[in-house]
């Protein structure tokens, strides 16, 4: 995709600046790319250049910030087309309405959340502690066997579509969105409830495990601890985690699948590890 948008700014943009371009996500009918700051002067160029090569597109926004708040939202700004951050993304066979100023949100995890649905059993209690949109509890749903997942956020937007995504891809019935702070929920209603636990919210992982091993039911089930993990020892820290802190709660722990998910910064990646805790 970045090749076919250099393609049509040659000779709009020159070939240093060209080069400058970075990858860009399309989610929808929007697509969010982020401009360097000496391309600035020519967002619009760039922004109507994305329209034409994806006709689809209604609107391009520039990423003008990094993710960040208690929330993950970032600061977006209107390049090319229609003035909006609301979309309807397709994956896995769901349809998931975003509002990208609003709510974080990631076509780069697709793959992930194919993966984990794919782990699922049949009759699977399911606790997604960071629940966004719903995006992961509801490729889960629809791609799984799980009996009930538990949907849990903060973000009252998020929340917001939460609701209405479990709707429109009719999966109320296993679907079960919280308003919340994590920790108060699994507290006050889901101790001892869950046989698999997602955790995707690496910048935070750390201090939230604890949380996750509340809500496992007696002592046993799978994490999905996802972690920042740098090289040259990619996983070996995020697992010394996990070990340490089973070992203070009397638990043991097998390391059942790892993966880099994706580039962060230089030699640094968000990773997964799927851990089987029990006593």
């Amino acid at each position: 995709m970045l090749n076919n948008l250099r393609e049509v700014l040659k000779g709009q943009l020159s070939e240093d600046e060209i080069g400058k371009l970075r990858a860009f996500d399309v989610m929808g009918d929007i697509a969010v790319i982020k401009i360097p700051e000496e391309l600035l002067p020519k967002k619009h160029v760039i922004g109507q250049a994305l329209m034409h090569v994806h006709n689809h597109l209604r609107t391009v926004l520039n990423q003008t910030s990094p993710v960040k708040g208690e929330f993950r939202t970032r600061e977006l700004e209107v390049i090319a087309g229609e003035p909006r951050t609301t979309t309807v993304y397709r994956e896995n066979g769901c349809l998931l309405k975003v509002d990208l100023a609003k709510v974080y949100f990631s076509p780069r995890l697709a793959t992930e959340r194919i993966r984990i649905a794919k782990q699922i059993s049949a009759g699977e209690t399911v606790l997604n502690m960071f629940a966004g949109v719903g995006s992961y509890s509801i490729v889960l749903a629809k791609n799984g066997p799980a009996a009930k997942i538990y949907s849990v956020d903060k973000n009252p937007a998020a929340f917001e579509l939460m609701l209405e995504n479990v709707r429109v891809n009719r999966v109320g019935d296993r679907v079960i969105p919280i308003l919340g702070d994590v920790r108060d929920v699994v507290r006050e209603k889901l101790q001892g409830t869950a046989d698999r636990v997602l955790m995707p919210l690496p910048e935070m992982a750390r201090e939230f495990l604890g949380v996750a091993l509340d809500s496992l039911k007696e002592g046993k089930g799978v994490v999905h601890f996802y972690d920042v993990g740098g090289e040259p020892d990619v996983f070996g820290p995020s697992l010394n985690f996990a070990v340490n802190l089973a070992k203070e709660r009397g638990l043991s722990v097998d390391l059942i699948g790892q993966r880099k998910i994706r580039s962060y910064a230089t030699r640094c990646y968000h990773v997964v590890l799927d851990l089987l805790f029990q006593r």
